[in-house]
C-alpha cells in the first residue's frame, strides 16, 4: 500500500475500517484478492515477484497491511517486506508482541511502515523510528513518509472521511467509501514534502490517486469489520492510465471462510 485510512470505532456501521490505495508499477506481476492456498480462511492480493502481499485480511478479523516508506534512496533488503503481511496473518502472535519482535529485525526488510490487527487491538511499526504504536480510537492515516508525519494527502483523505462519518454512514456505503480513493486533486507546490526524489515526482507522487502509464495506482481497497461482526474485503483494479479491469468484494464469516461476490 502508499496510503491507508484505519477508523477505529468512529462509526457505528463499521466499527474497524481500511481504506487503501495501492501504487505500484503497472507491469509487476501480482494476483487479485483470493483466497490464499496456505490457508483459505485468508484472503488477499498476492505479489507474484517477491511472494509476499500488499494487504490480506482473516475470517477471524485478523488482518495487515504495508506501505513502503519513501527515503529518496534505492533501497535493496534480503527480505521483501510483503513477507511481514504474509507471516501476520498466518500466524497466531498478538499485534503488539509481533511488532516487538520485529523492532530487531527492520534491517532485514526494505523501508515499511507496517499495520497489523486482530478483534484484540490494532497496532503500528515504523522502521524509521521502530517504535510500536497502538492506535486507538479513532481515525489514522499512514503513507509513505514516517508514522505521525502529516503530507497533503493523508489530511485530504482524512478530512474527507471525517466528512463522509459525520454525515452517517450505513451498511450501503461501501461505494462511497471506495469513492474516497479515487481523488486525483493536487496540492499546491508548497504543501508538497521534500523527500529527496525532486519536485516532479514529488508532483506525481502527491494525489491520493495516482494517474500513470507505467505507474499509478493498482487498487483501491475497503475492509471493514461491520456492527453484525462479519467482515468485508472489497477491491477495485485498475491498469495503465487508471483503466478499470474490475472490482471484486469477498465476505468472511468466522471460522468459514470467504465467499466471493464478483460485482463487475
Amino acid at each position: 500500500m502508499c496510503l491507508l485510512l484505519i477508523a477505529i470505532d468512529a462509526t457505528s456501521e463499521f466499527p474497524l475500517l481500511l481504506l487503501g490505495n495501492r501504487d505500484e508499477f503497472h507491469a509487476r506481476a501480482s494476483t487479485p484478492v483470493e483466497a490464499w492456498t496456505e490457508d483459505a480462511r485468508v484472503a488477499g492480493g498476492r505479489d507474484l515477484v517477491a511472494g509476499g502481499s500488499w494487504l490480506a485480511l482473516r475470517d477471524d478479523g485478523r488482518f495487515a497491511a504495508v506501505t513502503n516508506l519513501r527515503t529518496g534512496v534505492p533501497a535493496t533488503a534480503p527480505r521483501s517486506r510483503g513477507w511481514l503481511v504474509r507471516d501476520f496473518v498466518l500466524g497466531e502472535a498478538e499485534p503488539a508482541a509481533f511488532l516487538d519482535a520485529l523492532r530487531s529485525d527492520v534491517s532485514d526488510y526494505g523501508p515499511f511502515n507496517l499495520v497489523v490487527g486482530d478483534r484484540t487491538g490494532v497496532c503500528a511499526l515504523g522502521s524509521a523510528d521502530r517504535d510500536v504504536w497502538s492506535l486507538r480510537a479513532g481515525v489514522h492515516v499512514i503513507s509513505n513518509g514516517a508514522i505521525g508525519v502529516h503530507w497533503p494527502k493523508t489530511e485530504r483523505l482524512r478530512r474527507r472521511f471525517v466528512e463522509v462519518a459525520e454525515a452517517g454512514l450505513g451498511a450501503g456505503d461501501e461505494t462511497r467509501l471506495l469513492g474516497l480513493l479515487v481523488d486525483e486533486a493536487q496540492p499546491p507546490d508548497e504543501s508538497l514534502p521534500n523527500t529527496g526524489i525532486g519536485l516532479d515526482l514529488e508532483r506525481r507522487l502527491a494525489p491520493i490517486f495516482i494517474r500513470g502509464d507505467k505507474y499509478g495506482t493498482r487498487a483501491g481497497t475497503l475492509v471493514a469489520r461491520r456492527a453484525d461482526e462479519t467482515l468485508v474485503l472489497r477491491e477495485r483494479r485498475f491498469g495503465p492510465n487508471a483503466t478499470a479491469l474490475g472490482e471484486a468484494r469477498w465476505q468472511g464469516y468466522p471460522q468459514r471462510g470467504f465467499e466471493e461476490i464478483p460485482l463487475r
